[in-house]
């Protein structure tokens, strides 16, 4: 069942902000904050799952799997980075089916060339605007159901300039994208020629990456620009590893967490966000 329709819904009433989540747990937590919709980093998944950096070494099945777990667990909609869709456009076909299938309300198709990395890491490439194209077009045919919204990003501007760029990003709506996200916009003034061209034609997205390329502002700010859509992807993973830093860092001196108890969740309060007490009260109906 998808959660598709809620999501093409709540992009019409204006700017929506999506979390950076990485597994059920980050995304349990981000539904009971009250955000409208979730947003799967590829890039989050590289650095939990892996421990590593996001070069394309995460594959189409971690991926699957991460988002299999969340939109089981919440009923949010997520839209769920796709990288390059792990290879050509038959592999974006299937990576489209799967992702469906899986519980994504919207699917990013990224227009890098393989290896890939991430959007704010220098040194990207970018594969022509013509396989790009097709892959926009194998992912609309792909999709079962048309409220399975697809979203085509284009790294282009640290290769080739803005102007090819957004450039690009007609050619992809042309072919059957429902948004757009420009990567790494370089300033205010960049992001409102971005805004000028296609806000009101399609939801455009900016990604706001603490310490990345593109100037950090806030939904409302964006939303202003003519934004529609809103994400902090890896914000989430960054101060999780710094609170780990500082948690791990303490036992390792005390020997013990005293010293953080009122950091952190005890065991009572942790099984009240994860729903333990409902979860033990809804087994005992089968007993």
């Amino acid at each position: 069942m998808t959660t598709s329709p809620t999501l093409k819904a709540r992009l019409a009433e204006g700017v929506l902000l999506a979390p950076g989540v990485y597994d059920a747990l980050s995304a349990l937590i981000a539904a009971q904050a009250g955000f409208d919709a979730l947003y799967l980093s590829g890039a989050s998944i590289a650095y939990t799952r892996l421990g590593r950096s996001d070069v394309g070494l995460t594959t189409y099945s971690e991926v699957e799997d991460t988002l299999a777990r969340i939109t089981e667990r919440v009923e949010l909609p997520v839209i769920v980075d796709a990288d390059t869709g792990f290879g050509n456009a038959l592999n974006v076909k299937r990576t489209v089916r799967g992702f469906e299938r899986a519980g994504a309300a919207m699917i990013q198709l990224e227009d890098q060339a393989f290896p890939k990395r991430c959007g704010h890491l220098d040194g990207k490439t970018v594969v022509s605007t013509t396989e790009m194209v097709g892959k926009v077009r194998a992912a609309v045919d792909a999709r079962h159901d048309a409220n399975t919204l697809i979203l085509a990003r284009t790294d282009a501007v640290a290769v080739e300039g803005l102007e090819a760029a957004l450039e690009r990003a007609e050619r992809y709506l042309e072919a059957g994208a429902d948004a757009l996200f420009i990567e790494a916009l370089r300033s205010v003034e960049q992001m409102s020629a971005a805004c000028s061209r296609f806000a009101g034609r399609a939801p455009l997205l900016a990604n706001m990456v603490e310490g990345g390329k593109t100037p950090v502002q806030s939904a409302r700010e964006l939303g202003a620009l003519g934004f529609g859509i809103v994400i902090f992807p890896g914000g989430t993973a960054r101060a999780v590893a710094h609170t780990l830093q500082g948690y791990y860092a303490g036992l390792h001196a005390s020997g013990s967490t005293v010293g953080w108890r009122e950091r952190m969740l005890d065991f009572d309060r942790l099984n009240a966000v994860i729903g333990t007490p409902e979860l033990l009260e809804d087994g005992k109906r089968y007993e």
